[in-house]
C-alpha cells in the first residue's frame, strides 16, 4: 500500500478524512443557525466527552458551518488559571472582521452593509474590554495592547467586573450582527478550564442573550464533568444550555470511518480486518485513525486483512504510548502516578469509574492523605469526578496503558 496515499490522520484536533457518527450534532446545530436567523429563541450548546472522541474536531466543523451561513465565528481554547479577556477579545475581533468583510461584499445582495463607523464603535468597546486584563496599577511596559486599530471606547464593557463587562460586550457584538441579519458564534474548547469567575460571567451573558433573543451563540466543549462545573457556577445553567454527550463510535460508524476514505483511494478492508480494528480501537475516533493508518502502512495490498492489522498493532500502540498516553503520564508526579495506577488496578484496565474510598483501601492509606494527588489530577485534566465519591480517567484506554507500565 502506498504510504503517500494513506488517508488516515491521527492528530490532536485534526479533522479525520470522514467525520463519521456526528450527523445528529451537525443537524442540531443547523437548526440552531436557522432558528436564530429567524429571530427565534435558542440555547447555547455544550459538548462533553472523554479525550480522543473528537470534540475539538466537531467544534471546528460547527465553526465552519456558522461561517458558511454568513456568521462571524471565533474560537478559543481555555487554559487553567488564564485570563479570559485576551483570547476572547481576539476571537471576537476575528468574528467582527468576518462580519464586516462579508456584508460589505457587493455580491451578497439583500444584506444591509455595515457602516464603517458602526464597526469601529463596536471594536472600540472590544478593545476597552480587552485592555482591562491588565490591572490599573500595571507599569506601561506590562500593559498588553490588543491589535485593534481603533481607540478604546470608555464606559462600556470596561468596568473591571468580568460579569458586567461580558454581558455588555456580547450585547454590543450581537446588536452589530443583528443589524445585518447575521449572527455570531463563540466557540470555547476545554471549557472546564475557565476560571470560576469567567464561567459565572459566561453563564450570565448567555442568560441575558437568551432573554433578548440576540443572535450570538456560545458553543462550549469539555470533559464529562463540565455540566457540573457550569451548574456549580449558576444554578440556571442546567436550563441555559443544550448538552450533547460525544461518545465513541458504534460499529457501523467506525467501519464507515475506515471504509469511506479507503475506497476513495481505491482500497478497502475485509470483514475480519474491520473486526480486529474495532476491537483494538474500541470505536474511539482518535484510535480508529491511529490503527487505520498503521494497518494501511503495514498491508502489502488491498484488501487490508486481519493479519495486516495484527502486524500493524504494535506500531499503532507504540505511537499512542508516546503521543497520546505517555505525554499525559509524564505530567504526573510519583504520588499522582500511584493514584492513577490504583485506579487502573481497581478497574482492571477498563474505562469505568472507581470509588475514591476503594482507592484509599487499595493503597492502605487514609482518604484524606490522597486528596492532594486527586485534586492535582483533576486540575491537570487526567481524571474527572464521575459522580460523588467516584473518579474516572478522562482518557479512554488509559487504565489499560497504565497496567503495561513498570
Amino acid at each position: 500500500m502506498d504510504p503517500v496515499r494513506n488517508p488516515f490522520a491521527p492528530g490532536a484536533g485534526q479533522r479525520p478524512p470522514e467525520l463519521a457518527g456526528r450527523d445528529k450534532e451537525l443537524d442540531a446545530f443547523e437548526i440552531v443557525l436557522e432558528r436564530v436567523a429567524r429571530g427565534r429563541p435558542e440555547r447555547s450548546l455544550v459538548l462533553t466527552g472523554l479525550r480522543g472522541v473528537g470534540k475539538t474536531v466537531l467544534l471546528g466543523e460547527l465553526r465552519s458551518m456558522a461561517m458558511r451561513a454568513g456568521w462571524g465565528a471565533g474560537k478559543i481554547e481555555a487554559r487553567p488559571d488564564a485570563d479570559l479577556r485576551r483570547p476572547l477579545a481576539a476571537a471576537l475581533h476575528r468574528a467582527i472582521r468576518d462580519l464586516a468583510v462579508r456584508h460589505r461584499d457587493p455580491e451578497r445582495a439583500g444584506d444591509e452593509p455595515l457602516e464603517p463607523d458602526r464597526v469601529d464603535e463596536v471594536l472600540g468597546v472590544l478593545k476597552a474590554f480587552a485592555m482591562r486584563s491588565a490591572p490599573d496599577n500595571a507599569k506601561l511596559r506590562e500593559r498588553w495592547q490588543p491589535g485593534i486599530d481603533v481607540a478604546a471606547t470608555h464606559g462600556r464593557a470596561d468596568s473591571g467586573d468580568i460579569e458586567i463587562d461580558l454581558v455588555e460586550l456580547f450585547t454590543e457584538v450581537a446588536e452589530l450582527a443583528q443589524e445585518v441579519g447575521s449572527g455570531v458564534a463563540v466557540l470555547i474548547d476545554e471549557m472546564q478550564d475557565l476560571r470560576p469567575e469567567d464561567i459565572s460571567a459566561l453563564c450570565a451573558a448567555c442568560h441575558e442573550l437568551s432573554q433578548s433573543r440576540a443572535p450570538l451563540v456560545v458553543v462550549g466543549a469539555g470533559l464529562p464533568h463540565l455540566p457540573a462545573v457550569l451548574s456549580a457556577s449558576k444554578s440556571y445553567s442546567e436550563r441555559l444550555f443544550k448538552y450533547a454527550r460525544i461518545d465513541k463510535l458504534d460499529r457501523v460508524d467506525a467501519d464507515f470511518a475506515l471504509l469511506a476514505p479507503a475506497e476513495r483511494e481505491e482500497a478497502t478492508f475485509d470483514a475480519d480486518a474491520l473486526d480486529a480494528l474495532y476491537e483494538a480501537s474500541g470505536g474511539y475516533p482518535y484510535f480508529v485513525q491511529a490503527y487505520g493508518k498503521a494497518a494501511w502502512d503495514a498491508a502489502p495490498r488491498s484488501p487490508i486483512c486481519a493479519p495486516d492489522v495484527k502486524l500493524a498493532a504494535p506500531e499503532a500502540e507504540s505511537e499512542l504510548a508516546v503521543g497520546f498516553f505517555g505525554s499525559r503520564y509524564e505530567r504526573a508526579t510519583p504520588a499522582e502516578r500511584e493514584y492513577l495506577r490504583a485506579m487502573a488496578e481497581l478497574s482492571e484496565g477498563r474505562d469505568e469509574p472507581v470509588g475514591t474510598a476503594g482507592i484509599a483501601d487499595h493503597l492502605g492509606r487514609k482518604a484524606s492523605s490522597l486528596s492532594p494527588a486527586r485534586d492535582s489530577l483533576l486540575k491537570k485534566g487526567l481524571v474527572f469526578s464521575a459522580q460523588r465519591g467516584q473518579i474516572a480517567f478522562t482518557v479512554p484506554h488509559f487504565g489499560r496503558y497504565l497496567l503495561t507500565q513498570p
